[in-house]
């Protein structure tokens, strides 16, 4: 089915025809956006006047006598020194959501860019043999939402999990285990999460006593690493089993995040080592890295330390061994070069901001950024305790993910037990999940990325307020309604009937579901899209409270109100399952 042209883009088409027949010369944007005062405002008209040196109020007046009323714009007025103020024909509020709930592809009208192009974003990376904690949160969480609505408006999407799998410490832990070669057997056919976990954590303690103790396990340890950067068969072989082992850890805590992470999609450290060397010559050959004290830098005239002195980018160290940089200079290479891509997206941790722009600016300076294939980095800010300080255990440890999230649950499942009449233990267990899940992933996603948020799981799980399970308990009460609905009464749109308020302002918002997803899509900003879905529920509460639904007067009326019950259900199902979040049919 072919999109749905909103309301407001209608009226906006509407005014800017209006207005460039009055004055054909002008740049016509009437600045739509919703109002208190009416449906729509319009606040173009003071800005082209002032261009025009006219007076305000009469250009307006020209512009409305232009303008066609009846089929969409019920009326239009000029208000205060030259705003337009629109209202909105009730039947043309229900026939633009028939439009939108009769799209059977269920994308409720929502069009697909006019120009997909390949965006690969890199989110979600945890370090092979170490736990995943708070701070890991927040780059799979946002990473989910934005692959999701980048792939429901057609963009082609490849995800890369960077993981930590190379660096010095793995000589140490090689070394370990191949002097002790059964600690990471298992006696199962399989082993969980926490399990594999377990036995990583084990072995990382007792191969760190022994390195800090013994000096000549020290040597080879670090004759180790340099074995693995050599690519040494057997260093690289026990090398797989850590990265194997973690793996499996990996996998459990992202489906308890009730995110699909594929095995394809996690590209390491390790992965871009044959093209290291390559990256540093490229650089040096192009001039844009210089010889420094013996390290290959890159200089940038805005970017000084404290001392006054440029602080260089650092691509491969005095000793020849190579640092970040030139793994994520060779990972931009591989991303633009082999995947193709257009886009590239960073979902990671602000305090990276400074390493990020030195590393594209450098790649910007190589030729392999232009104005045709540009990285972002999304940046995040730091998940705070009630405090407002950086999220810790009591005993001042980082919080790990696993407690966390099974703490969330717990608390959402009690909740969902305090309401649950006819839920049998197994339907609250599995309510709790998707509802403490939810819970934790709509304060992340709620919260504008770049900025820090406090991580409270009491107000988190809370009915009350911008949380989601207050979304997903309107997803549930809608559907309550829907199934006590007689057989014989539908929903059906009835675009003749007159709206009360409350019925014209959820139908109104309703109507924007799609140019909000384009641009949440657009702009990689989830906390939008959640934005309007609070919203979405807040008026959905309101219709609720003041227009019976199956008691309405007329059987007409009844079907119509079912009928914006099962849109606006249609919408949060949508709308939550673009942000990663389920919406439980009972609550």
């Amino acid at each position: 089915m072919a999109s749905v042209t909103s309301l407001s883009d209608t009226v906006q088409q509407q005014l800017a025809s209006a207005i460039s027949a009055v004055r054909p010369e002008a740049a016509a944007d009437p600045l739509l956006r919703r109002s208190d005062r009416a449906d729509f405002q319009a606040n173009g008209i003071l800005a082209l006047a002032k261009r025009a040196k006219a007076n305000p109020r009469e250009l307006a007046a020209e512009v409305v006598a232009r303008v066609t009323t009846g089929d969409v714009i019920k009326d239009i007025e000029v208000s205060g020194p030259g705003f337009l103020n629109i209202t909105i024909a009730d039947e043309a509020i229900i026939r633009n959501l028939a439009a939108r709930y009769a799209d059977e592809t269920g994308r409720l009208g929502v069009p697909y860019a006019e120009r997909p192009g390949t965006t690969v974003i890199d989110y979600a990376q945890p370090n092979v043999a170490k736990e995943m904690h708070v701070g890991h949160l927040r780059s799979a969480v946002i990473g989910d939402a934005v692959v999701k609505l980048l792939e429901f408006t057609g963009e082609n999407v490849i995800r890369r999990h960077h993981i930590g799998d190379w660096g010095t410490q793995f000589g140490m832990l090689i070394q370990y285990l191949d002097e002790h070669p059964h600690e990471l057997d298992h006696k199962e056919a399989e082993v969980t999460g926490e399990e594999a976990m377990s036995n990583l954590d084990r072995l990382y303690k007792a191969a760190r006593k022994l390195f800090d103790s013994d000096e000549d396990f020290r040597t080879r340890a670090r004759r180790r690493v340099v074995d693995l950067q050599a690519g040494d068969p057997h260093t690289l072989e026990m090398w797989q089993k850590f990265v194997d082992e973690s793996k499996i850890y990996f996998f459990s805590v992202f489906e308890k995040l009730d995110m699909e992470i594929r095995d394809e999609d996690i590209v390491g450290e390790s992965g871009y080592n044959d093209m290291l060397a390559e990256t540093c010559r490229l650089l040096e050959e192009s001039g844009v890295a210089v010889r420094s004290e013996g390290a290959l830098c890159v200089f940038f005239d805005d970017i000084k330390g404290p001392d006054g002195k440029p602080v260089p980018l650092i691509v491969q160290k005095s000793d020849g061994g190579f640092g970040y940089a030139a793994t994520d200079l060779s990972a931009i290479r591989d991303r633009v070069f082999n995947l193709k891509a257009n886009s590239l997206i960073y979902v990671v941790d602000a305090r990276q901001s400074l390493h990020f722009k030195m590393v594209f600016e450098t790649a910007r300076r190589a030729g392999w950024l232009n104005d045709d294939v540009k990285a972002y980095q999304l940046a995040f800010g730091t998940v705070l305790g009630k405090d407002g300080k950086p999220f810790k255990t009591r005993e001042g440890e980082t919080v790990r993910l696993v407690d966390l999230l099974d703490e969330a649950i717990e608390r959402a499942s009690a909740v969902v037990r305090e309401k649950a009449q006819d839920l049998s233990e197994e339907e609250i267990a599995e309510r709790g999940k998707q509802v403490g899940i939810g819970a934790v992933k709509y304060a992340d996603l709620s919260t504008s990325a770049n900025r820090d948020y406090k991580f409270d799981l009491d107000q988190m799980v809370s009915l009350n307020g911008d949380t989601s399970v207050y979304l997903q308990y309107a997803y549930a009460r809608i559907r309550s309604i829907l199934r006590k609905a007689p057989e014989d009464v539908r929903p059906a749109a009835h675009p003749e009937l007159p709206l009360h308020e409350a019925e014209r302002a959820l139908g109104l918002h309703l109507d924007a579901f799609a140019e909000t997803v384009t641009e949440a899509a657009r702009e990689y900003a989830p906390h939008k899209l959640a934005a309007y879905l609070y919203q979405l529920a807040s008026l959905y509460t309101a219709f609720y409270d003041k227009c019976p639904v199956l008691k309405a007067e007329t059987p007409e009326q009844v079907a119509n109100r079912l009928f914006l019950c099962d849109v606006t259900a249609a919408t949060l199902h949508q709308g939550m399952a673009l942000l990663g979040i389920r919406t439980p049919e009972r609550l």
